[in-house]
């Protein structure tokens, strides 16, 4: 039985040039045609008009590219990005923010919902929720082929050596120079995110919580921010400025996010179900 597992794979698929196609890359965009798929069927078990699931995707995909990178420069990066501003727009080197993310897709989906559905933003977040769970394990195994955001040491048997030098070994032929056996926690994440893409598939098509708005959406913050709030324990700080800090900066914005999740939970449950129809109560 191996006391650990070392990981050699290389994050890029194969190169064009000098630009790399990725296993990142590739992953987020099978988890978007993916999560399409999945709000296709659901927008049509609710009757919703024709055209509003593409806005729907559109208005996605830029708010979380967007809001990802946003929030990894203001939050994560800001002593350099403020000194180097147009570096901001560097997506391609890296650097991206699930909560930034979440937060770009809430502003996208209030806009959304008033230029285009006129419904109550709840029903729409309801329904976006459901494959963003998919996507967020697909990301983080995008995130295991990158080499980061692992954790902490361990002597466990499914610890993973990553290698600390991907340029020197992918451009100069550098001998690969590994970690210590640490937490797999993109797998961690992937688990989890995973199994609540599970629960709220269930809560949709088995209980109807579509019905309750609000529901669906709080359980998915409570479950994805709750998980990523205990799984920080375990990771290494992305940024040096998080190393004398109690809780670290993923902690702290996950906070507020499992607290709103509760106050939509609680909320929805106290209210009387309504129609789960995109337009109910008029002929289409």
């Amino acid at each position: 039985m191996l006391d650990f597992i070392t990981w050699t794979v290389d994050p890029a698929i194969f190169s064009i040039g000098t630009r790399e196609i990725r296993w990142y890359g590739l992953i987020f965009a099978v988890g978007f045609l993916i999560g399409y798929q999945i709000e296709d069927k659901i927008f049509k078990h609710d009757k919703a008009p024709e055209g509003w699931l593409d806005k729907l995707f559109m208005y996605t995909i830029i708010a979380t590219i967007v809001g990802a990178r946003l929030g990894h420069c203001l939050f994560y990066g800001w002593a350099y990005y403020s000194q180097y501003p147009l570096d901001i727009f560097k997506i391609w080197e890296g650097g991206l923010a699930s909560h930034g993310g979440a937060i770009g897709i809430i502003i996208a989906l209030l806009i959304y919902s008033k230029k285009v559905t006129h419904r109550n933003p709840l029903w729409t977040f309801d329904r976006i929720v459901i494959p963003t769970a998919l996507v967020g394990a697909l990301i983080r195994m995008g995130n295991l082929m990158n080499h980061e955001i692992y954790g902490h040491p361990t002597d466990l048997p499914w610890g993973f050596r990553f290698i600390k030098n991907l340029a020197a070994w992918k451009n100069y032929g550098a001998d690969p120079v590994f970690s210590d056996p640490s937490h797999p926690t993109q797998i961690y994440e992937a688990l989890c995110y995973l199994s609540i893409f599970v629960l709220l598939m269930y809560m949709y098509w088995k209980r109807d919580a579509g019905q309750r708005p609000g529901l669906i959406f709080g359980t998915f913050l409570v479950c994805v921010f709750f998980f990523r709030f205990c799984i920080e324990f375990l990771k290494n700080n992305q940024e040096a400025f998080e190393e004398n800090m109690v809780l670290n900066m993923g902690q702290l914005l996950s906070i507020p996010f499992v607290l709103f999740g509760i106050y939509l939970i609680i909320r929805a449950l106290k209210r009387p179900k309504e129609s789960g129809d995109a337009i109910p109560n008029k002929k289409r």
